[in-house]
C-alpha cells in the first residue's frame, strides 16, 4: 500500500505552517513524512525538497522557529486582494486555461522583481541538502511561455534548488527561473496542490495553506481531483488551516516575520487531527 504526501502552496507562511502540521502529527504518533511520494508545488516543493533531505523533522521545524537558524529570506509586499484583482485584468481575453497561463507567465515576464540570481540564492538556503533525495519527488512549476506545466523530478536532468526555484516563482513578485532556456513560473498557477499527480497511490494526505479554492482556473482543481482519487478508490484527507492558523499566517504570506507564529499554530493543528488510516 503506498501513501502520497501532497504538499500545497503558501508563501515563507505556508513553509512554516505545512512544517508545523507535520511535526504536531508526529507528536500524536501519527508521521506521515516518510510518504512513498512526495508532491510539492511552491512552498510545498520547499517543504518536500526539506523533508527528502532526510534532515529530522524537529530540525527543520527549529529551522522556521529559531531566528538563528531561519533562512535569509527576502520580504515582500504581497495582498491577496489587489493581487487577485490585477490577475482578473490578465484573464480578461483569455479564451481557455491554456491561454489565461499564457497570460499569467506573460505577466511574469514583463514584471519587475529581485535578480534571478538573488532569488536563487534563497532557495539555496532553504533546502539542508541540493541533491535530489532517493525516494521519488514531484515538483510542479509552468513554463512561462506556452504555459504548460511540467513536473521535474531525479531524471528530468534539473538540479533540485533551480526545480524549486522555478515552483516558487509567484508571478510578478519573483523572477521565473531560467532552466535550459526556458522560464518558469509557480506551480501554483496550474493547481494550488497538483493533487492529480498523486494518483495511483493508496492513500493521499493533502495539506493546503492557502485553503482549497483555487487562485486561478485550473483543469485540476482540488475539489475535483479529491472527487476522482476517492472514486477510484484511494483514501484522500484535505488539511487546511483553521481559525487560529490563519490568524498566525496573516495577511501576507510572503512576510518573513510570520515564519514562528505559522509554525507554532501549524503544530498546534497537526496534534489534533485525526488521520482515518492511522
Amino acid at each position: 500500500m503506498s501513501e502520497a504526501l501532497v504538499l500545497g502552496g503558501g508563501g515563507v507562511a505556508g513553509i512554516a505552517w505545512t512544517t508545523g502540521v507535520l511535526a504536531g502529527l508526529a507528536d500524536a504518533g501519527r508521521d506521515v513524512t516518510g510518504a512513498d511520494l512526495l508532491v510539492g508545488t511552491s512552498a510545498g516543493a520547499t517543504v518536500a525538497a526539506q523533508l527528502g533531505s532526510g534532515l529530522p523533522l524537529e530540525e527543520l521545524y527549529a529551522r522556521q522557529t529559531d531566528p538563528a537558524r531561519q533562512s535569509a529570506e527576502i520580504m515582500a509586499d504581497w495582498d491577496m486582494e489587489s493581487f487577485g484583482a490585477e490577475l482578473a485584468g490578465v484573464l480578461a481575453d483569455a479564451a481557455d486555461i491554456p491561454a489565461m497561463r499564457r497570460a499569467v507567465g506573460k505577466l511574469a515576464l514583463d514584471a519587475v522583481t529581485v535578480p534571478e540570481p538573488e532569488r536563487r540564492a534563497v532557495i539555496e538556503s532553504r533546502l539542508p541538502s541540493h541533491e535530489w533525495p532517493g525516494r521519488t519527488l514531484h515538483v510542479v512549476a509552468v513554463e512561462a511561455g506556452n504555459g504548460e506545466p511540467r513536473v521535474f523530478d531525479r531524471t528530468s536532468g534539473v538540479g533540485l534548488v533551480d526545480a524549486v526555484a522555478a515552483s516558487c516563482a509567484v508571478p510578478g513578485v519573483w523572477p521565473p527561473v531560467t532552466i535550459d532556456g526556458l522560464r518558469y513560473v509557480d506551480g501554483g498557477v496550474r493547481s494550488l496542490a497538483n493533487a492529480d499527480y498523486a494518483a495511483g497511490a493508496s492513500r493521499v494526505l493533502v495539506i493546503v495553506p492557502m485553503g482549497g479554492a483555487e487562485l486561478f482556473p485550473s483543469e485540476a482543481p482540488l475539489e475535483a481531483t479529491v472527487a476522482e482519487l476517492r472514486a477510484h478508490g484511494t483514501d484522500v484527507l484535505v488539511v487546511e488551516p483553521d481559525e487560529a492558523s490563519l490568524t498566525a499566517m496573516g495577511t501576507n504570506p510572503l512576510d518573513p516575520t510570520t515564519r514562528a507564529p505559522a509554525a507554532e499554530a501549524g503544530r498546534a493543528q497537526g496534534r489534533s487531527l485525526e488521520l482515518p488510516w492511522r
